[in-house]
This record gives C-alpha cells, sequence and structure tokens, in this order.
C-alpha cells in the first residue's frame, strides 16, 4: 500500500513592522509589486496583517518573516517565525 504526503506548504511572508503597541501582537505591512497592462506601469501594493509575536522580540521598523497557523483570534492568523 502506498503511503498519501499530507503536507500542507505553508505560505511565508517578509514584512515590516508598522505597530508594537499590543501586547505579542505585531501590525506587519507586506509590499508587492503589480503591474497594470493599460497603462504599462508597475506600482507597489501593500497589505498589513496582525502577526503574533510570543516573545516581542520585534521593535518598530524590523524587518520580519512569518508563516499562517491556526487562528489565535479573529484578525491574527499569522506567527513570527
Amino acid at each position: 500500500m502506498n503511503k498519501v504526503n499530507n503536507t500542507i506548504k505553508q505560505r511565508i511572508f517578509d514584512g515590516v513592522v508598522l505597530s508594537d503597541k499590543m501586547e505579542k501582537t505585531l501590525v506587519v505591512r507586506v509590499d508587492s509589486m503589480k503591474f497594470n497592462s493599460k497603462y504599462k506601469k508597475h506600482y507597489t501594493s501593500s497589505r498589513k496583517y496582525k502577526v503574533h509575536d510570543e516573545k516581542n522580540k520585534y521593535k518598530e521598523g524590523d524587518k520580519v518573516q512569518f508563516t499562517e497557523c491556526r487562528p489565535y483570534s479573529k484578525d491574527k492568523k499569522w506567527r513570527a517565525l
């Protein structure tokens, strides 16, 4: 019988910490480059994520890597690496 590998590939993002004012929570901005095909222009789009930081080791302005995980709250579904 063949074994089936049931691994889930988790997404990993790089971003910059915007806020560390909440306890064990970071607000992280992730920038991505997009292209408008009509006007032939590149532009930067950004999105904010709430990330769980168990040890409070990241401060505002730091670069951080984070991955998806189980939901910690309504908005917080990401964990800092």
